[in-house]
């Protein structure tokens, strides 16, 4: 009996078995296979908090969204100015390049809160060709007053100040612009040149009226002083045209010139009798020029030979008040 009731034991401990087996076996003909996958899920890279690259706030940004923020900055158009005038550019025609990529791997793996810089490389042709181009619009040589006679009266043009774009400095500034992204207005800066002659340097003008036997002084074009003058008789008139004195003598010797009206004069040393008085201012016209002369009476009538005579008072005056160079017009009126 009790070998009976073991062996039921087993059968029944057995059948338990194989029921727990097929259940956890599939039916034949069933491909159905129970499995257990398990997902592993990876938070996004991200810059660190507080990172800056270039001088762009990239913190907490994912790799793609930082590289374009760099991208835009140094993508920004460039200002220049000149005076009153603007230029702007854009870096792709300079040859800018931005090694973005690598700056936003080392980005990655900073601390938080690291200022990191990053440096574009420039096509320096093609910036110093740019910077030439503008130069070129505004490069002035300088152009110096011209003295005129209008009217009878000197006329004196207004002059051109010369300019030069320091076209270094612009190339310098572009240049650091572009290559560290900055976007300031790139003031260029410009040398002037003052041209050799303006009204205020153009200094005395004397201008002779023939007609009339009157000297008139200027400052440019200002009139400084008006005289009665003696020019030259009609056989022996005084030559009309531009001319400029050449030499000034004090107590002049008098030398007879070679005509027909001085034959046989002898020269005659300074004093009181000399035909020239006290001031000699001749002219680039040979054998003319501007002096004193004690014969009074003469002034203001044409009795001289050719020259223009003055008071030797008023001579002296001028003399003071006039240089070598001085020009001197004479005109018919």
């Amino acid at each position: 009996m009790k070998r009976l009731t073991l062996l039921l034991l087993v059968l029944l401990s057995a059948g338990l078995f194989a029921a727990t087996v097929l259940a956890d076996t599939p039916p034949p003909g069933d491909t159905t296979t129970a499995t257990t996958t398990a997902t592993t899920t990876t938070a996004p890279a991200v810059v660190p908090d507080g990172v800056i690259l270039a001088g762009v706030a990239i913190g907490g940004l994912a790799p793609d969204a930082a590289a374009q923020a760099v991208t835009d900055a140094f993508d920004r158009t460039v200002t220049l100015r000149y005076d009153a005038t603007r230029i702007d550019v854009s870096p792709s025609l300079l040859g800018v390049s931005v090694p973005v990529e690598s700056a936003i791997a080392k980005a990655l793996t900073v601390p938080p809160s690291t200022v990191l810089t990053l440096r574009a490389t420039v096509n320096n042709l093609l910036i110093r060709s740019f910077i030439a181009k503008i130069a070129s619009r505004f490069d002035r040589k300088p152009v110096s007053s011209r003295l005129l006679l209008r009217n009878f009266k000197p006329f004196v043009t207004q002059p051109v100040i010369g300019l030069t774009i320091d076209r270094a400095s612009g190339v310098r500034d572009l240049s650091d612009a572009l290559v560290h992204g900055t976007r300031s207005t790139i003031v260029l800066r410009a040398k002037l040149t003052k041209p050799q002659l303006t009204p205020s340097t153009i200094g005395p003008v004397i201008v002779i009226k023939r007609a009339s036997n009157q000297l008139t002084l200027y400052n440019g074009m200002k009139v400084v002083r008006r005289f009665e003058v003696a020019t030259g008789q009609t056989i022996y008139p005084t030559p009309l045209g531009k001319f400029q004195i050449v030499v000034k003598w004090k107590n002049p010797w008098w030398y007879p010139p070679a005509s027909p009206w001085a034959k046989g004069d002898k020269p005659v040393p300074p004093g009181p009798g000399n035909p020239l008085g006290t001031r000699w201012m001749g002219l680039s016209s040979p054998g003319v020029g501007i002096h004193g002369t004690p014969e009074d009476g003469s002034i203001g009538y044409s009795l001289s030979h050719g020259c223009i005579r003055m008071h030797i008072p008023q001579a002296e005056w001028l003399f003071n008040h006039v240089n070598v160079g001085t020009p001197v017009y004479i005109v018919s009126s």
